[in-house]
């Protein structure tokens, strides 16, 4: 499980909940200097701060409610129920796994409705979502079978190594983690992500943006294939404007949502696909997992002393055997909830750097290909943040804690008031 939560943090696509189809910014004559602001009308303006205010205080009462439901999972000693359960049905330790974990994930899922419901209806209530409650929780229940998918296997691992290695468990793990999570993030956008939505190759239905793309390409000297570029159809679901780079090798590729495409002028569309292109050379998913792999590290290492002394004291009024037993698995949930909270600021800190890393190498990529990258960068961002309801006032503190991108009159203010950007031109691996 620990596995599965880091896998799930690298493929998640970052999704901005966005209003209806903002009318474009009204374009600067050429030349004239780019607005360095992000306004919105007062309207506009109230309704995104309300926006943003209601999905901050969601994610922290989710964190709470995810945190209540494990401890009543501990509590009520479900974890043992179900281990027993799935001990009396085979002695097989897979067979056991395939037993216990979909009991105690799909247990998990359903008691945490309650905050998806409610942030859906968010999304829905501000205009952000056009999907149905068929169509959310069919996708819900996709992704719970995909995560037992992911986490059967690696439970199943993870209790053979505690069973053979009670004390290294934790290092034996953390090294087996890294050739499986490439591979899972290797297969994501080829077996997993069309499972919710439809993907076409880009330039047969925008012949004229591949163009003005392979110009793009062609003025860093990164060329990056057509058939590595790709529309998906997210007005299904939503109404955001996103595009974002997924997979590895073979696998790697950018994905720009048609709701972009229809929102957005070529020149605009052109920046946003710089920016993703950064990411694409600068070889940010890679350094993600090196990143990630680090931190889990540490957070494995002080998991295995913390989880050992409370298990000793406290495992047998909760029916747990010991960390090798299957009723151990809520406690290893309950501990990775608390610590990747706790690690959020440092993760968005570092998701931050790359960003704006790729904010300033979308500049160089569109430099003499548009007439005035720094006017075109600006709108693609006062476009989105219209489009999204961006919260024009982040405080500090939710900025350091829930930001994985600058805030979006921050990015404003740095493609508007650029002399010049210079990013290096890896060659693409």
């Amino acid at each position: 499980m620990l596995g599965v939560s880091f896998f799930l943090a690298l493929s998640a696509a970052g999704r901005g909940s966005p209003q209806g189809p903002a009318e474009p910014s009204a374009s600067a004559a050429p030349g004239r200097a780019p607005s360095a602001e992000y306004r919105l009308s007062p309207e506009r303006r109230a309704k995104a701060i309300a926006y943003a205010r209601a999905r901050y205080r969601l994610h922290f009462a989710a964190f709470a409610w995810t945190l209540l439901v494990l401890a009543a999972i501990v509590r009520g000693k479900l974890g043992p129920r179900f281990r027993d359960l799935a001990e009396r049905l085979s002695r097989r330790r897979f067979v056991q796994a395939l037993v216990f974990v979909p009991l105690l994930l799909g247990t998990q899922a359903l008691l945490e409705l309650p905050p998806g419901i409610y942030g859906h209806d968010l999304s829905r209530f501000y205009g952000q979502s056009v999907q149905g409650w068929g169509s959310w929780l069919w996708d819900a229940a996709k992704e719970l079978l995909v995560a037992i998918a992911v986490a059967v296997p690696l439970a199943w691992l993870l209790y053979a190594v505690l069973r053979r290695s009670p004390r290294r468990w934790w290092l034996w793990f953390w090294l087996a983690l890294l050739p499986i999570l490439v591979f899972l993030i290797f297969v994501a956008p080829l077996a997993i992500d069309p499972l919710f939505f439809r993907f076409d190759p880009l330039a047969p239905k925008h012949p004229e943006l591949a163009q003005a793309i392979e110009r793009v390409t062609a003025n860093v000297g990164l060329p990056i294939p057509q058939d590595r570029m790709f529309e998906m159809n997210a007005s299904a679901k939503y109404r955001s404007l996103n595009a974002y780079v997924t997979g590895l090798g073979a696998s790697k590729r950018v994905v720009v949502w048609d709701t972009t495409l229809a929102a957005m002028t070529v020149p605009q569309t052109l920046y946003v696909f710089g920016h993703e292109m950064g990411h694409y050379v600068l070889h940010h998913i890679p350094r993600t997992i090196a990143f990630l792999w680090a931190l889990l590290f540490a957070l494995l290492a002080a998991g295995a002393a913390l989880l050992s002394r409370l298990l000793g004291r406290l495992g047998g009024r909760w029916g747990i055997r010991g960390l090798g037993d299957w009723a151990s698995l809520p406690v290893l949930l309950l501990f990775l909830a608390i610590a990747s909270e706790l690690a959020l600021p440092l993760v968005n800190a570092y998701s931050r750097s790359q960003e704006h890393a790729a904010d300033v190498f979308g500049l160089e990529a569109i430099r003499g290909v548009v007439p005035n990258e720094r006017r075109v960068a600006a709108e693609a961002f006062q476009v989105l943040g219209e489009v999204s309801l961006d919260d024009p006032e982040p405080s500090p503190f939710i900025r350091l804690w829930l930001y994985s991108h600058p805030p979006i009159a921050e990015r404003i203010r740095f493609v508007a008031g650029s002399e010049s950007a210079t990013s290096p031109r890896p060659s693409p691996r």
